[in-house]
């Protein structure tokens, strides 16, 4: 396993359902809910793809960061990323000398984690986290391997208004270099899933991949609820959800 990767990409929602709308929409197996996310006025579902995770949270007090966000973007955008990494200790002290704040940090035996202020990273919450052993995903549930479905997290997309310097700030935090593309594009090349920095009129996170067996069936789920669906994925929560076939 090769780090960083895209280990889990996490939806905000004003509603509960959405939880087990997402679960339907792509026959996922059953989500993990995490009591730990009480502390933030949060409920949640993650669910497995593969090794890796989506996750939906949802405001059940008032003034909670995810409710403000919600509130603040009009429900648009992704509300966080998680990604893994085999040195959080290279990933905070870069983030402290570029004075990237943490807003929280954990360590515990098989986990070290931090979150960053998304007012310095741009776009969006960003937690790096490195498990022990490596294949292991606290946040997943303990049974997350039985209850994993075939698939996996394959980019995200950010929209920025100045694209090179929100993919330099991503980059280096992350510890992978950028690489400029044409029209103002910049791919952050990461392990098993690259991020897109695109030009935008503001900053936030724009799309998630998903590899899927089925991305068909998918589209026609999401259809069905209501959602905005075309051939290539469904809007939810705010993201567009772009689905290849795995």
């Amino acid at each position: 396993m090769a780090f960083p990767r895209i280990r889990q990409l996490v939806f905000a929602s004003h509603d509960a359902e959405d939880i087990d709308r997402l679960r339907d929409i792509l026959d996922l197996g059953v989500g993990f809910v995490d009591p730990g996310v009480s502390v933030f006025g949060l409920t949640n579902g993650v669910f497995a793809l593969g090794d890796q995770f989506l996750e939906v949270v949802v405001p059940v007090e008032d003034n909670t960061a995810a409710g403000r966000f919600l509130d603040r973007n009009q429900g648009e955008g992704g509300y966080m990323a998680i990604f893994q990494t085999d040195d959080i200790a290279r990933v905070r002290a870069h983030a402290d000398a570029e004075a990237i704040r943490r807003v929280w940090d954990i360590d515990i035996e098989d986990i070290s984690a931090s979150h960053f202020h998304p007012a310095d990273i741009g776009a969006a919450i960003v937690s790096v986290d490195e498990a022990r052993p490596a294949g292991s995903w606290r946040w997943g549930g303990p049974d997350w391997q039985d209850q994993a479905r075939p698939g996996g997290l394959t980019a995200l997309e950010i929209s920025a208004r100045d694209s090179e310097q929100m993919a330099l700030r991503w980059g280096q935090l992350l510890g992978a270099v950028p690489r400029p593309q044409d029209h103002g594009i910049w791919i952050i090349p990461l392990s098993g899933g690259d991020i897109h920095v695109v030009l935008g009129a503001r900053d936030f996170i724009k799309t998630f991949t998903l590899a899927h067996p089925d991305p068909d069936a998918c589209v026609k789920r999401a259809a069905k609820y209501g959602f905005d669906a075309t051939g290539l994925g469904f809007r939810f929560a705010g993201v567009d959800v772009e689905l290849v076939a795995h």
